[in-house]
């Protein structure tokens, strides 16, 4: 649900245009292949375009496609890394935040959802904290990922707040060139 709002409607806009499908199963899956990529040695320019979601491989690490509480709270970390990129520009503009705040007036002011949503908002930019959220390799992958995803077009403000995620999350160089390959070939 939580990464839902930021998909649909309003929130596209928030995710960038190259996000065309949704959900933490588009996440998963690219930043499984990347990594799968990355392990075999494969070269990151040889990325094909990803095509359909369903093309993208199921990832058979669990790291990967956690289930019950821990997809849940998988999807709060990505929701709060999608945030945090989408205000790695230093700000969040007045129409992203009005269609924001109109999304979660249909939640309406109790849902724990919106209460998160809100509090990431208006929480300082703090790229530690963002990666702090990465108790595995596999989290570190997809809370770069979703950003990149967010990030869209990079403006020079993006591109060193990714510059500095991907530091914090300890990536390697290899992968996060893998992970900037499969989140360009969505288009």
């Amino acid at each position: 649900g939580l990464l839902g709002l930021l998909l649909t409607g309003g929130g596209r806009r928030l995710i960038g245009t190259g996000f065309k499908v949704g959900g933490a199963a588009l996440i998963g899956g690219l930043a499984y292949k990347a990594y799968e990529d990355w392990k075999a040695g494969r070269d990151p320019a040889a990325v094909a375009p990803a095509g359909q979601p369903g093309e993208l491989p199921a990832p058979t690490d669990p790291g990967f496609a956690p289930e019950g509480e821990a997809a849940e709270a998988l999807a709060r970390k990505l929701v709060q890394a999608m945030i945090a990129a989408a205000r790695a520009d230093g700000h969040v503009t007045e129409e992203e935040r009005r269609q924001i705040d109109a999304a979660l007036e249909r939640l309406g002011p109790e849902d724990a959802a919106a209460a998160l949503l809100r509090a990431e908002l208006d929480a300082p930019l703090d790229v530690r904290r963002i990666a702090a959220l990465a108790t595995t390799e596999a989290e570190a992958a997809e809370i770069y990922t979703a950003s990149l995803l967010v990030a869209g077009e990079q403006t020079l403000e993006e591109k060193g707040y990714l510059a500095m995620l991907a530091a914090a999350l300890n990536l390697d160089d290899g992968l996060v060139k893998h992970l900037q390959a499969r989140a360009a070939s969505l288009g």
